[in-house]
């Protein structure tokens, strides 16, 4: 579980990959959050856009699900940069407020079932909401959507 996560607008990918060592930090337009991974959120948030549902997926589909690319290789600090997929950042800024309310309901009962008292105490809602909006901004901008985490 990434201890700090950050999800934000970059031109390109070799833009985002200059974040690896420092973070996106103020330069770029983000959200961040605290204590979850990255990698399972964005194939969950995928793979709600693209089969709908308000109940949270068994586990064995979820890690069955397309995860999204590294913008650089994994070293062993812990830090990764992902790109959300182009379909998930336009599914995500066309995405109306009962569904981002729903996929934080899923994704807030999937977090608390595999975490406990563990999970993160981010509004999750409030998470997606920006990154709808991170996303809406991307798709009007022809920019990517990422996320940095350590």
């Amino acid at each position: 579980m990434a201890h700090d996560i950050v999800f934000f607008l970059a031109a390109d990918d070799e833009t985002a990959a200059a974040t690896r060592l420092r973070g996106p930090g103020e330069a770029f337009d983000s959200v961040t959050c605290r204590f979850i991974d990255p990698d399972s959120a964005i194939a969950e948030w995928d793979m709600y856009f693209r089969e709908p549902s308000a109940e949270a997926p068994p586990v064995e589909q979820l890690r069955g699900w397309t995860w999204p690319e590294w913008v650089t290789a994994p070293l062993n600090d812990g830090i990764e940069v992902f790109a959300l997929p182009k379909r998930l950042t336009r599914a995500l800024a066309n995405a109306s407020s009962t569904e981002l309310e729903e996929l934080a309901c899923r994704w807030t009962t999937r977090l608390r079932s595999e975490d406990g008292d563990d999970m993160t105490d981010n509004d999750l809602l409030a998470v997606l909401q920006g990154v709808a909006r991170l996303a809406a901004s991307a798709v009007n901008t022809d920019g990517g959507l990422y996320s940095w985490s350590f």
